[in-house]
């Protein structure tokens, strides 16, 4: 990981700002789809309710991204993602644009400038248990884009993803079809449990797709989420969050695992992927209060840049004032990290 650019990325004044996601547009140019929402909002739970997927460009992989448009905003509480659009991951292929996402809904009215906004929030309650994977396709990075009627990927009353499925982590296979890393969480009574990992696959991205593994990732002890996975000459590998730091060392640091079919899953002997520690240009070194929602930019063949969702303060999100989509060139490419 070579040093981060001070003034790369993408960040708005009076926004939250999260979840970046990069491809190279036909107009050779970079376009990253990223998630905000309001900063009258607190940053969490505020996404749960008021989150829009949104493009900002740059004619570099570096940036600054420049906001260009929102690309998924509210679309009315009818609809299963009509409240609130997150976790982006942009794909280019075969002459598509894929844009995996979250969406959620709740039948409450809109929060509005001067509302309290806890965790107990009836909006917050119902959004959460809302949270399903959805996809919208584009034949340009400009849109205008299709989205599904109903989420690509529902939850199984019984099964470990009875609750919830987010953070889609898709990867497209030479014959057009996909595996789906996803994250999910189960109810247990009237609440819900410990987030896990599952599997799903489809012959093509618009579905139908079905979960091939009925059993999480990863045993409980394994605690992590947003996986970021790619295609490698043994089969897969994944970079994610290790949410307590008991795998990598470091609490919200980064585990690289190793997959030969796409669903088991074993960590990799090297097994810390990156840190919350960042140099940057300007020769500073800091942890950063967040360091979450990992994205590699392949570019052929190899990865060429790392993207995190990251925020200032101590750590922890209510202690955070600012948070911007970062970037951080790398180094040649290991053949580990190669993309198949």
């Amino acid at each position: 990981m070579l040093p981060a650019p001070v003034g790369g990325g993408f960040r708005m004044e009076n926004w939250w700002v999260w979840c970046g996601s990069v491809v190279r547009g036909e107009d050779g140019r970079y376009h990253m789809f990223a998630s905000r929402w309001p900063k009258w909002l607190p940053m969490h739970p505020g996404w749960l309710i008021r989150s829009e997927i949104v493009r900002a460009v740059s004619d570099t992989p570096e940036g600054p991204y420049e906001y260009a448009e929102t690309v998924l905003p509210a679309r009315g509480a009818e609809y299963w993602d009509g409240r609130s659009t997150h976790n982006p991951h942009i794909i280019r292929h075969n002459g598509k644009f894929l844009l995996y996402y979250m969406g959620s809904t709740h039948p409450f009215a809109e929060a509005e400038p001067g509302d309290t906004v806890e965790m107990d929030d009836c909006r917050v309650i119902a959004a959460r248990a809302g949270k399903r994977v959805g996809l919208a396709v584009a034949d340009s990075v400009l849109g205008p884009w299709k989205r599904m009627d109903a989420p690509i990927l529902p939850v199984r009353p019984g099964k470990f993803d009875s609750y919830l499925t987010s953070n889609p982590a898709p990867c497209i296979r030479e014959d057009g079809s996909v595996l789906l890393i996803y994250k999910a969480r189960r109810y247990e009574g009237h609440t819900y449990g410990k987030m896990t990992l599952g599997a799903a696959e489809a012959d093509t991205p618009e579905g139908p797709y079905h979960v091939i593994s009925e059993q999480p990732l990863f045993p409980p002890q394994v605690h992590v989420e947003d996986p970021f996975i790619w295609r490698t000459e043994e089969g897969y590998a994944m970079i994610a969050k290790d949410m307590e730091g008991h795998l990598c060392g470091e609490k919200h640091g980064g585990i690289l695992a190793v997959s030969v079919n796409g669903t088991d899953w074993k960590l990799a002997d090297s097994r810390k992927a990156y840190s919350r520690t960042v140099v940057w240009d300007d020769g500073q070194e800091r942890v950063m209060g967040s360091f979450e929602r990992p994205f590699l930019l392949f570019q052929d063949g190899k990865p060429t840049h790392m993207f995190a969702a990251v925020a200032d303060g101590p750590g922890g999100f209510r202690q955070a004032e600012n948070t911007w989509n970062m970037v951080i060139p790398l180094s040649a490419a290991s053949d580990a990290f190669k993309e198949d």
